[in-house]
């Protein structure tokens, strides 16, 4: 007699899982739904973008850093040696942009841009001048001194060529 309520009790416990498999499939179901429909969104959307973007840059031309009025002057190249280590030395071509007419004698101050440089290269060490960051900071630092000693009329100096040896 003790044993027919216990049955009666299992198999209550035992239907209670039946009624979440539904509801599971449901839920399974529902998100399978929303995943596959926001995976489609994000997959359009991204069509959209790059299809925008090819539009825009078909559209519009690039536009010119320096007009048609610029002039390059390449100076002559600067061989100096480093403060450290004294064995290792530098040589530099580098040319100068400038709008026209804006410098008299682009020669002559080529050659005061040039001596500029040869001074200051001479201040570096190699540990200044390694890696990329080394390489931007000598850039940055030589147009620095090429437009003061142009009072600003030398738009930019580009690095050629550098040599370390």
């Amino acid at each position: 007699m003790a044993r027919a309520p216990l049955l009666k009790k299992r198999k209550k416990e035992a239907g209670g899982g039946e009624r979440w498999l539904p509801a599971l499939v449901m839920l399974t179901l529902i998100a399978l739904g929303v995943g596959s429909l926001s995976g489609i969104h994000l997959a359009n959307t991204v069509k959209r973008l790059a299809n925008a973007e090819k539009e825009a840059a078909q559209g519009t031309p690039r536009p010119l850093k320096y007009s048609g009025n610029t002039v390059i002057k390449t100076l002559e190249p600067v061989v100096a040696n480093l403060s450290e280590p004294a064995d290792v030395w530098v040589r530099l071509e580098t040319s100068i942009i400038f709008d026209n007419g804006t410098i008299e004698n682009p020669d002559v101050m080529g050659g005061e841009i040039r001596q500029d440089m040869m001074a200051y290269v001479k201040t570096l060490t190699l540990a200044q001048i390694e890696g990329p960051s080394g390489l931007q900071h000598l850039r940055e630092d030589l147009n620095e001194r090429a437009r003061v000693r142009a009072d600003g009329r030398v738009r930019e100096l580009l690095i050629e060529t550098m040599i370390v040896q």
